[in-house]
């Protein structure tokens, strides 16, 4: 009994470490990370390089006071050095993007702790008896994961780039943060790309069952569940996770799109269409990372056994009852005991009642 505990206790544990380490590494990270870039200025300046370019001075005097040059690039705008949208896009940028925008990821964790403390953790009603039912394949497991890893990482460097002339260099100096943006720069656009390819993967993959029916008109009347009484039937996925897809698409599309436009400026892509898209693209981003965090809350701090059918691909029978009856309807002939796939207890089971042996 005791070690049955014990296990339960871990299993908690668990999950509650896998919600926070979420939150911690692109809020932390974005800070820290950073630091690193120190490393190699010390090592540079170990090694005596030279830290200015010595004609840079004469040819930024040669450039204002109008004089002309030669240039043997060839392509659109070659022949404009200094566009006067450039100092726009900056001001945009720097100014109401990075003043306001992290107003949502606050805005997000406050909501986030409020739920938590008032409402608290989402309980199953009926004591889970170690049958199962598969929810998702291995493949659909291992897309999330890897989606889910690139996402968090995307956000380190993303956020800590976007907010690093305005958070970082007035804390740690120009000179650290300068090496720290050149990786920081690399690994964003490089990641980017698979990154993109997930995401469509994703929504090639699920939007057959995220489309919206009058299944979830009365999911959202009955507030998803959380608001007292009997909770509402849905089907594979019920509404909140259907916006929470559509909203991937969409958003997260646009921040897909905003990143392959910089990314691979080589179909004409002028200097304004790039400064546009990079603000799209840090708007869109920030807005996905604050959902984000919704979504990392209720798929495990928020909701009891949410988070098991991403971690072994079967779910309880009783949470399938609870949060997915009509698909739990299509499903229920592929119930099976979770000793039989080696789930030690079952799914998300409370060891307060044994569990059934079929």
């Amino acid at each position: 009994m005791k070690n049955r505990e014990q296990k339960k206790a871990n299993g908690k544990r668990a999950h509650v470490r896998i919600m926070l380490w979420s939150l911690l590494l692109i809020a932390v990270g974005a800070m820290v990370a950073p630091l690193g870039g120190y490393l190699f200025v010390e090592i540079a300046e170990a090694q005596s390089f030279e830290q200015t370019n010595p004609r840079s001075e004469t040819t930024w005097r040669d450039v204002r006071v109008g004089n002309e040059g030669i240039t043997t690039v060839r392509g659109d705008e070659t022949g404009v050095l200094i566009q006067n949208g450039g100092e726009n896009w900056r001001q945009l940028r720097n100014g109401i993007v990075a003043a306001i925008m992290p107003w949502v990821m606050g805005i997000a964790l406050v909501g986030i702790s409020l739920v938590y403390f008032i409402g608290g953790k989402h309980k199953l009603d009926e004591k889970p008896s170690g049958r199962v039912v598969p929810r998702w394949k291995l493949w659909e497991r291992v897309l999330h994961w890897s989606t889910a890893t690139m996402f968090i990482l995307l956000s380190i460097t993303g956020l800590s780039l976007l907010f690093g002339r305005a958070v970082m260099i007035p804390l740690l100096g120009p000179e650290g943060f300068a090496a720290y943006a050149g990786v920081a720069m690399m690994t964003h656009n490089y990641v980017g790309p698979f990154f993109t390819a997930c995401v469509a993967l994703m929504a090639l993959a699920w939007t057959w069952h995220n489309i919206p029916n009058r299944t979830d008109l009365a999911w959202f009347k009955a507030g998803g569940g959380f608001l007292k009484g009997k909770h509402p039937s849905a089907g594979r996925m019920n509404g909140g996770e259907k916006v929470w897809f559509w909203f991937i698409v969409l958003v997260g599309g646009a921040v897909c799109v905003s990143g392959v436009v910089m990314n691979f400026p080589i179909w004409g892509q002028t200097r304004e269409m790039m400064q546009q898209a990079n603000l799209v693209h840090a708007v869109a981003a920030i807005l996905w990372i604050g959902l984000f965090f919704g979504h990392a809350y209720i798929g495990t701090l928020g909701t009891e056994g949410a988070i098991d059918g991403m971690k072994t691909g079967y779910v309880s029978v009783e949470w399938a009852k609870q949060h997915h009856d009509l698909w739990y309807e299509e499903v229920k002939d592929q119930e099976i005991d979770a000793s039989e796939i080696g789930l030690e207890s079952g799914v998300a089971v409370r060891q307060d009642r044994p569990a059934s042996t079929g």
